[in-house]
């Protein structure tokens, strides 16, 4: 018999094991909601990305059902061939209109935006200068771009002029950071960082996945929060979170985005959306216009788990957005409050290394517009629980 070639893998597993970070992909039986069931099992929900509820929506239903029946499950095609229909057309004018921008083109994910754009627009012979917790995607992008990349400290600015203050005024310089960050909870330092960007002529780039339909008027993002219209160069949103569906979005000037027609690789090689997805994501927008109200529960239920936390005792680190970490060190003690969380009927994953620093393992919690004071306030019973039972509170 052949030896396996890849029997090394087993051993990466068992180690992972030994230290108490193997995970097994949870199960959803139903519907992405505040109450679901996971792995048979009735929990309150902390770990989903809807934090608006849309993906059940019955305005994004209707849509999807409609665009099902006219144009059928696919398009059976790249957009630069045969698979640009009026659907991807309206979204994309839609979405700039909705971010203030000249034009927008749509991904297959916010992964996908990220890592395409950064690696089509620039060289070898070209700079990134990145905040150290940027996403994975923005890191990926930046080497398959092969330009240069200096990271500095967390939502420093200070330190990001500082780097490029010693860098050649000729070369080309993208400055990025993500709007809010995935992790933390925490939002980037905007508005410091476009100086900066202004002052030695880089390009802004800001990845706003998890503020799209959660900061800003309506639901527009955190360059919509702290009026810095005109100042990004490179807005990267998505429809996977907050807007129920699936893909990503990069917004900016006309140039920019005729650029990635013709350079952005995931564009160029994977099929575009279906039509479903895409009329839900209009019917999203107009949703986020016209129902502002599930921003402003979303924002009510925050603030009221947060306070839950605090006063009993929990790290939450410097959350300022509805993701709210529970930090407690070591990955084996933060897979065993997932686990225990769960058992009292709680689903909020644990996060380790290499998601996050060696002794900063959390669970992260997200809290959405669907739950009600009595989800979370049930929750909340089951951290202080648990919290006790493992030392933590």
């Amino acid at each position: 018999m052949r030896p396996d070639p890849l029997s090394f893998l087993g051993d990466e597993l068992n180690s992972l094991k030994a230290q108490g970070l193997y995970r097994h992909l949870r199960v959803l039986h139903r519907e992405q909601a505040a109450r679901t069931t996971v792995d048979g099992r009735e929990v309150v929900n902390l770990s989903s990305n809807n934090y608006l509820g849309l993906t059940t929506h019955p305005r994004l239903k209707q849509a999807a059902l409609a665009a099902l029946e006219e144009f059928g499950v696919g398009t059976g095609s790249v957009r630069t061939i045969a698979g640009t229909m009026a659907l991807h057309m309206e979204l994309e004018r839609r979405l700039a209109e909705f971010k203030k921008t000249e034009a927008v083109v749509v991904f297959q994910s916010g992964f996908a935006a990220n890592a395409g754009t950064v690696a089509a627009i620039l060289t070898k012979d070209d700079v990134v200068v990145s905040d150290e917790l940027n996403h994975a995607s923005i890191i990926d992008g930046c080497r398959l771009s092969k330009a240069s990349i200096k990271v500095f400290p967390h939502r420093d600015a200070a330190a990001a002029r500082t780097i490029v203050r010693e860098l050649p005024k000729t070369q080309r310089k993208l400055l990025i950071t993500d709007g809010v960050f995935s992790m933390d909870g925490d939002l980037g330092a905007m508005a410091e960082l476009c100086n900066v960007a202004e002052e030695f002529g880089c390009i802004m780039m800001v990845d706003d996945a998890h503020a799209s339909g959660v900061f800003g008027r309506n639901g527009r993002g955190t360059i919509d929060h702290f009026g810095l219209h005109g100042r990004v160069d490179i807005q990267v949103g998505t429809l996977s979170k907050a807007i129920g569906a699936l893909g990503g979005y990069v917004a900016g000037n006309n140039n920019l985005i005729e650029f990635l027609h013709h350079r952005g690789r995931p564009f160029l090689f994977s099929t575009s959306h279906p039509p479903s997805v895409t009329a839900t994501c209009i019917a999203a927008i107009d949703v986020l216009l016209d129902e502002p109200q599930l921003i402003d529960t979303l924002w009510n239920n925050t603030k009221f788990f947060k306070a839950g936390l605090h006063d009993l005792g929990f790290n939450t680190g410097l959350s300022q957005s509805p993701i709210t970490p529970v930090i407690v060190g070591e990955a084996s003690l933060a897979m065993k409050l997932s686990d225990r969380l769960f058992a009292e009927g709680v689903f909020a994953q644990g996060i380790g290394f290499p998601t996050v620093a060696r002794d900063k393992a959390r669970v992260r919690t997200i809290v959405t517009a669907t739950h009600t004071h009595q989800d979370l306030q049930f929750a909340l019973d089951a951290f202080k629980k648990v919290g006790k039972e493992l030392g933590l509170i």
